[in-house]
């Protein structure tokens, strides 16, 4: 028998942490491969973990509603191996390793194997080659570098390999270690510089009067909290606002919404419009499709962009339309449908909600006409959508200006000021109006 230890699993970019709302397993119990073991709940998803290996659980580490950081061990299995051939297997890998070569090992039954994110398993004796957390097999030689130097298993991740399929060797693992030594100094006056500003300001206190009603915050609402101050501290936020004229786009909507329903089996909102309008601007401003990271800018190659969609229970999530320059207004239309519908029925998996580049927020459902949203980390940029009501405007014709009935809408983008300046988020603003307002009454469905 050996040990196989599960470990909490990192589910999003920006998520550290997990609750376990759920065993579905206890001690003693036989597991096979893809059973499912427990339920994990973040800020954003809800997921079912599965095992990847068969075995019998010894020890359930971590309770439900236990809160626990991503890479925590949360309980052992006990799997079977012929305890011959793994030691032979460990022997071989740790000569490899130390030779430096790019052979991909076999995985030893004893190594700390973490639970595959985006609930996908890991075939058993196999080396997978994602680069996703938990995905990678580290050679004991390697595993013990890293614990001998204090590294992390996310920060052991992000190392870069060069053996097969991305494997880290310990030449790789040593490397990084060097280079960690020599930035050590300055990473630590970066952050005692930086400290003053994400200090987080003591709220002052409240007290609750005669006949007021106190409501605990959920755990989710915690984390939106909890992320919403971070994007103020993080992010100098600026928001500017344009009005746009789409009448045309109105009235092709109100020509075409049944036709459209009928051919393609999708009713179509106003979304599908506003997301291909943004996918174009960002393709046009690819600083606006970007993150901070310290002193660099990384424009990012794929245009995801996420939608806030509210849920039943009042919190909002953020499915992420990938790709999202690459559809046309069908593919768009079906996909955010499909995430939408996902979304309010809790069924959204760990990755339609990660990977966004930029986020756009419909205040016009709640028939707002205008709004400042916050930003949506490590984005710089998300887009506010009014709702679009009928006004009276000054237009030209032939003949000369006339007062007309039309339809108008406010765009409100909040971006952060680090990267996009006012010339660069206003541009980029009147870029997405003028497409909506360009919009072809005679496109064809």
């Amino acid at each position: 028998m050996s040990k196989f230890e599960i470990v909490m699993p990192k589910l999003g970019e920006s998520i550290q942490e997990g609750t376990i709302t759920k065993w579905f397993v206890k001690e003693g119990d036989t597991i096979e491969e893809d059973d499912m073991l427990f339920e994990v709940a973040t800020d954003k998803v809800d997921s079912e973990i599965p095992s990847p290996v068969d075995g019998v659980v010894t020890k359930i580490i971590q309770k439900e509603d236990s809160l626990v950081p991503v890479g925590e061990v949360v309980a052992i299995i006990s799997i079977e191996c012929d305890e011959d051939e793994d030691e032979t297997s460990d022997k071989e890998q740790k000569t490899r390793d130390e030779e430096e070569t790019t052979q991909s090992g076999k995985s030893s039954a004893n190594s700390k194997t973490e639970i595959p994110t985006e609930e996908k398993s890991v075939e058993k004796g196999t080396t997978a080659p994602s680069r996703e957390m938990s995905n990678r097999f580290y050679s004991p030689l390697v595993r013990t570098i890293a614990k001998e130097e204090n590294i992390s298993a996310e920060e052991l991740e992000n190392i870069e390999g060069s053996g097969a399929n991305g494997r880290v060797q310990k030449k790789d693992i040593l490397e990084y270690i060097e280079n960690r030594k020599k930035s050590k100094t300055t990473s630590e006056q970066q952050s005692v510089k930086s400290a003053p500003a994400l200090e987080r300001k003591a709220a002052p206190p409240v007290t609750a009067g005669e006949g007021d009603k106190v409501i605990e915050m959920d755990r989710v609402r915690k984390l939106i909290a909890d992320h919403m101050v971070m994007s103020k501290q993080v992010s100098p936020h600026v928001t500017s606002v344009v009005e746009a004229d789409v009448t045309d786009l109105v009235f092709w909507r109100e020509k075409n919404k049944e036709a459209f329903q009928n051919k393609y089996g999708e009713k179509i909102t106003f979304m599908p419009f506003f997301i291909e309008a943004t996918a174009r601007a960002l393709a046009e401003f690819p600083m606006v499709n970007s993150s901070v990271d310290g002193d660099k800018i990384i424009l990012r190659n794929n245009i995801n962009i996420g939608v806030a969609v509210a849920k039943p229970d009042g919190n909002l999530i953020v499915p992420v339309v990938k790709n999202a320059e690459q559809r046309n207004l069908v593919g768009l239309t079906k996909e955010m449908n499909r995430l939408a519908n996902a979304a309010r029925n809790n069924k959204l998996s760990a990755d339609e909600i990660q990977g966004g580049t930029f986020t756009i927020t419909n205040f016009g459902t709640f028939r707002n006409i205008i709004g400042t949203p916050i930003i949506n980390q490590p984005q710089v940029g998300i887009l506010a959508t009014g709702s679009i009501e009928k006004k009276p405007a000054v237009i030209e014709t032939p003949t000369g200006d006339a007062i007309a009935i039309r339809h108008k809408m406010f765009l409100s983008l909040s971006y952060d000021h680090r990267v996009v300046d006012g010339a660069l988020g206003g541009a980029f603003l009147r870029k997405i109006a003028d497409i909506l307002e360009d919009f072809d009454l005679n496109r064809s469905i």
